[in-house]
């Protein structure tokens, strides 16, 4: 007989004491008093052993009921029965000690069972279905935890794990926890997604990974999902956006009435008549129309079950109408869509467009890119078009015709009638493909057939080789090293001319200063108009001497006395003299510099010395070497220049014109102008000074004053 479970812990604590004094009786005694036997043990399983003194003998007592489990084969205590835990998790057996005048003692053993894992978890309902409603709310509970808690008779702790076997449906439910198999929904249904799915709940009485035996039960799960009214209407046709099958895009519905004429029949309509659907194909609500605005006088009603539009009055002006229709639920308004529809009125067309040649022939090669020109046939040059003509223009050209290709998808047509390849043409032949020109606005088509040759490649003909990223790449590193090379080279170059060839700035600023130095005593227009007679001996100077001057000097606004032309003329000759030979001089110097490859500074015109030798010589020096008792007078007129070379040019210039004037309102008597030269300080890191140095010389032969 089963112990009650409720009876065992009590027992278990006098265990202890009760096997201590069984023990003791005299007589009899077992090893193990308190022994522990698995359950599910071979028949048979040695108990304990028994100790059995001379003149004694020992039995098993009936009166105990758990008796019938054991058996005293010599001297061991066997139990004959295989037990279960779940059954009899503690048998209880009384031994007799008797000996040989009479006399009994009892000896009780206590067999405790070990529980094993031998038993699988047990869910209550291994199949269960479920109905969930497409909106219903994220968090919700779908399956209640008591309709899928597994049981386990060894009393272990039971792990759970769900999974979903239809493709496209893992995420949307879940359950609360490991050991919680309550299933709630994780993610928003979408019923066009799918409308049933398969869950597998696992119960384990071990964690997952556990290397222990573990034994699972496992309950299928059948959701079905039935459609809610969730979307509004929808306009067809419509596109998927970003293929979501819960937005659907129509386009604008588009047609055309004539002026003055009353339509009788519904219009007709691009992309097709007005017409809207349910999206929630499982309730498919009915679906009502009506027009919502643009609709200017009435002029145009709307049939509120089919949606046809028909024309209520005629229309006496070009216009159009852009009428907004609005599609909405018959059992929710607030389930409502809206569409546009564009009509324009037209004068009537009296003829339908027309080509005015029935065959076009054309030819292309094989292998050539998509878009590629199909020409007409016998000129390769010219590409293929085709034209409709209409006869209600005058010129019979009708803009609003387009062009397109009729079933086929080799060619394709431009909307000025241009045929193109749409594909990459394979093999050679002749392809027969029907052109079509349509009017959109009066809707009117017009048919022509067009004969392509399609011709082998040739020599001409882009080949199929395609270049890949690779060849690609190993040609721009093949560029780019070239490229550096170059640039290398060139920078080599460009280092060594500025070494050993090139010149300074500063020394090239030098060199053109010192050319308007130097020839700037050169006054050709001065010598035409105020010296005639100066060119004649200029001349003379330049053949004697070897030496002429070429550069001019700002013109002098006095003209000079007539008395005194000979003399300024001789004077004017012999400076002109000196100062060419002095560039002249500068000249061979800035060639032997070039020839050496050195840079050398510009010398300077002033002088420390005086050439007094030869009457009239005329030259420039400082003002301390002037001698006060020579006869001679020297004016200096200082000028600071500005804080660039630029601005020195343009202050030479104002203290040339500047020094004129004052020269011609100084003396009545004297009617020449002074020549005012202007020099700069090379040496000064910062603009430096310019001094304008105006020097008087009395000629000793004829007596007149000439400032130089």
């Amino acid at each position: 007989m089963a112990v009650s479970h409720w009876l065992l812990t009590p027992v278990l604590f006098l265990l202890p004491l009760m096997t201590r004094v069984s023990a003791q009786q005299q007589g009899c005694s077992v090893s193990d008093s308190n022994p522990k036997v698995p359950e599910n043990n071979p028949p048979n399983y040695v108990v304990t052993t028994i100790h059995v003194e001379p003149g004694f003998t020992v039995s098993i007592d009936p009166r105990f009921p758990d008796g019938t489990f054991f058996a005293i084969r010599g001297a061991e205590l066997l139990l004959t029965q295989v037990v279960d835990y779940e059954e009899d998790p503690l048998l209880v057996v009384s031994l007799i000690c008797e000996d040989s005048a009479g006399q009994s003692d009892s000896l009780e053993i206590f067999v405790t069972i070990l529980n094993e894992n031998d038993n699988d978890p047990q869910f209550p309902q291994p199949n269960l279905t479920r109905f969930v409603r497409e909106d219903t709310e994220v968090n919700a509970t779908v399956v209640a935890r008591e309709d899928l808690s597994a049981t386990d008779a060894d009393l272990d702790i039971i792990y759970y794990e769900l999974t979903a076997t239809v493709q496209g449906t893992d995420g949307y439910f879940a359950i609360k926890g490991v050991n919680n198999p309550e299933i709630y929904l994780q993610k928003a249904l979408d019923y066009d997604k799918f409308q049933s799915t398969r869950l597998l709940l696992y119960a384990r009485d071990r964690p997952v990974g556990s290397p222990d035996l573990t034994r699972t039960a496992t309950a299928t799960i059948t959701i079905m999902i039935t459609q809610a009214d969730t979307r509004a209407p929808w306009f067809l046709p419509c596109a998927l956006l970003h293929n979501d099958t819960s937005v659907c895009i129509s386009s604008p519905y588009s047609g055309t009435v004539n002026i003055s004429e009353m339509a009788v029949e519904p219009l007709i309509l691009r992309p097709g008549p007005i017409y809207a659907i349910d999206p929630d194909s499982s309730i498919n609500e009915k679906i009502l129309y009506s027009i919502v605005g643009g609709n200017t006088d009435e002029v145009f009603s709307v049939d509120a079950d089919t949606g046809n539009l028909t024309m209520n009055k005629i229309v006496t002006s070009p216009d159009s109408f852009l009428l907004q229709v609005m599609a909405t639920q018959a059992d929710n308004v607030r389930k409502y869509s809206v569409a546009t529809v564009e009509i324009k009125v037209i004068n009537k067309s009296l003829y339908p467009p027309h080509f005015e040649r029935g065959l076009y022939n054309g030819t292309v090669a094989v292998g050539l890119p998509p878009r590629s020109f199909v020409f007409q046939a016998g000129d390769p040059s010219t590409p293929l078009s085709i034209t409709a003509a209409d006869e209600d223009f005058p010129d019979k050209f009708n803009p609003n015709i387009e062009y397109y290709i009729k079933d086929s998808t080799n060619f394709t047509a431009t909307r000025d009638g241009l045929i193109l390849t749409n594909v990459v043409l394979q093999s050679p032949g002749t392809v027969s493909i029907e052109a079509v020109g349509k009017d959109v606005l009066s809707l009117q088509e017009a048919s022509t057939v067009i004969e392509v040759e399609v011709l082998p490649a040739t020599a001409g003909t882009p080949s199929d080789k395609r270049y890949s990223a690779q060849d690609m790449a190993i040609l721009g590193g093949t560029l780019a090293a070239l490229l550096l090379i170059a640039l290398v080279f060139l920078g080599v170059l460009v280092w060594k001319s500025s070494k050993w060839y090139g010149k300074p700035v500063k020394h090239l600023l030098k060199k053109k200063l010192s050319e308007e130095i130097s020839g700037g005593h050169h006054n050709e227009y001065y010598q035409e108009y105020e010296y005639p007679d100066v060119s004649t001996t200029q001349d003379q100077t330049s053949e004697n001497g070897s030496v002429r001057s070429e550069t001019s000097v700002p013109e002098q606004p006095a003209p000079p006395s007539p008395s005194h032309d000979a003399g300024e003329t001789e004077s004017l000759s012999r400076a002109s003299t000196a100062s060419s030979t002095t560039s002249n001089q500068g000249d061979k110097e800035e060639k032997e510099e070039e020839e050496t490859g050195q840079e050398k500074e510009v010398k300077s015109i002033l002088k420390t010395d005086r050439h007094v030798a030869d009457d009239g010589y005329k030259a420039v020096w400082f003002k301390t070497d002037v001698d006060p008792e020579a006869g001679e007078t020297v004016e200096v007129i200082e000028n600071h220049a500005a804080a660039d070379d630029d601005d020195d040019d343009d202050d030479s210039d104002q203290d040339l014109q500047k020094n004129e004037e004052e020269e011609e309102d100084s003396d009545p008597d004297e009617q020449h102008g002074g020549l005012g030269v202007s020099f700069a300080s090379e040496s000064s890191p910062s603009p430096a000074a310019e001094e304008t140095v105006n020097v008087s010389y009395t000629d000793a032969g004829t007596g007149d004053n000439t400032e130089l």
